[in-house]
């Protein structure tokens, strides 16, 4: 992803969910990464929200597409 503007598609409290929606943005063209899951205690994630952000300019098709 470029350092354009990112705006957040999705929040999540588990990674798998996140990981699963960043492939299938990306599997559609859309650029998309998780951000907020960088806890050494993965079982603490549920307390800290996972989101998914894709650049601004694609935030329209990210949301058709969830």
């Amino acid at each position: 992803m470029d350092n354009e503007e990112l705006k957040t598609v999705a929040t999540f409290t588990e990674k798998v969910l996140a990981d699963l929606t960043v492939a299938m943005l990306r599997d559609n063209g859309i650029p998309a990464d998780v951000f907020g899951y960088n806890s050494a205690y993965p079982s603490l994630s549920y307390a800290r929200s996972i989101e998914v952000k894709v650049n601004a300019d694609d935030y329209e098709a990210a949301l058709k597409l969830l």
